[in-house]
């Protein structure tokens, strides 16, 4: 199973990048795979070498290759103008609308504010609609108050991440019994 964390940050340190890699994480434990995250602000320069998909050297079609191929996405932005940022719209540009059918994808956005919170459900999930991927239900979205520098310290974000983990895990039927049982255990937790 291959599980690919994409971070549309465009600097670092970025928040939105620990965010992505906590995600990644958590999904790496669950289902003892290893993951791997790519971050736009050092894929985007290769990838803006390119306007369409046929004109992407060795390097781009690696990142894309990675993107199509994988199982399960991760895909987190921080709020730039109340949407994702440019360098992830290009990414996916450059994706074959056919790839990603049926893809579990988990979304996750940060943001200076509450306000932005949405952005994940207005901007993100119609994206993957276009794709005819499966977002998990649960979002994850974090403002600057959930870290310590750039580091993921928010006990509600962290716990958010455990529901998405959670939801992804009933899409797997062949799920370890490890997470079966975290997923029942939480589940007992909210009820």
């Amino acid at each position: 199973m291959k599980v690919l964390g994409l971070s549309g940050n465009v600097k670092q340190p970025s928040r939105t990048a620990s965010v992505v890699r906590s995600i990644v994480d958590a999904v790496e434990q669950h289902f003892s795979v290893a993951g791997r995250v790519i971050e736009l602000v050092d894929a985007a320069p290769i990838l803006f070498r390119a306007l369409r998909a046929d004109q992407l050297d060795e390097a781009g079609k690696a990142i894309i290759d990675a993107v199509e191929t994988a199982d399960i996405l991760v895909v987190g932005s921080p709020v730039y103008r109340a949407s994702y940022t440019g360098a992830l719209k290009h990414l996916f540009d450059l994706v074959d609308f056919r790839a990603l059918t049926g893809k579990r994808v988990i979304l996750a956005a940060t943001g200076g504010t509450p306000l932005h919170g949405l952005m994940t459900e207005h901007q993100l999930r119609p994206l993957f609609g276009f794709f005819n991927a499966l977002t998990i239900p649960t979002a994850i979205y974090a403002t600057e108050s959930d870290f310590t520098g750039h580091a993921l310290t928010g006990v509600a974000v962290t716990d958010r991440i455990d529901r998405a983990v959670a939801e992804l895990i009933q899409l797997f039927p062949n799920a370890d019994a490890g997470a079966r049982s975290l997923q029942t255990s939480q589940h007992a937790e909210t009820v």
